[in-house]
């Protein structure tokens, strides 16, 4: 599965797309909203993990965007990662927009069955 971050904590993305290729995935990075929506746009994605929290748009207007969007590489799996769990003020923003919600630190046994379950 093909997968893109966002999230503008670098090193927290950049372990997740390490441990998604020792799972077999492929992953890009992206540090900012405007990087993931250009990536998403000129790129093809089965899934996004999106970080509530960014520093130029909130994770949830980047999920909104990406279900507008009807380009052909547009992710159709969107999960939440944040600080905020589902419950709190913060990922409640978010309800409707994602598939799924982790909070960080990401369990990526979790993940991995949210993305097997999805490819």
């Amino acid at each position: 599965m093909n997968v893109l971050i966002v999230d503008d904590n670098q090193a927290s993305a950049d372990l997740l797309q390490e441990l998604l290729s020792l799972h077999d995935h492929t992953a890009q990075c992206t540090y900012t909203a405007r990087q993931a929506l250009d990536a998403a746009a000129a790129g093809s994605f089965d899934a996004a993990l999106i970080d509530l929290s960014l520093p130029d748009l909130p994770g949830a207007e980047v999920a909104r965007r990406l279900r507008e969007s009807t380009g052909e590489g547009t992710p159709k799996l969107l999960v939440a990662i944040s600080g905020f769990s589902a419950q709190d003020a913060g990922g409640r923003s978010a309800e409707g927009l994602f598939d799924h919600h982790l909070q960080k630190p990401v369990d990526i046994e979790k993940l991995g069955q949210i993305l097997a379950s999805a490819g």
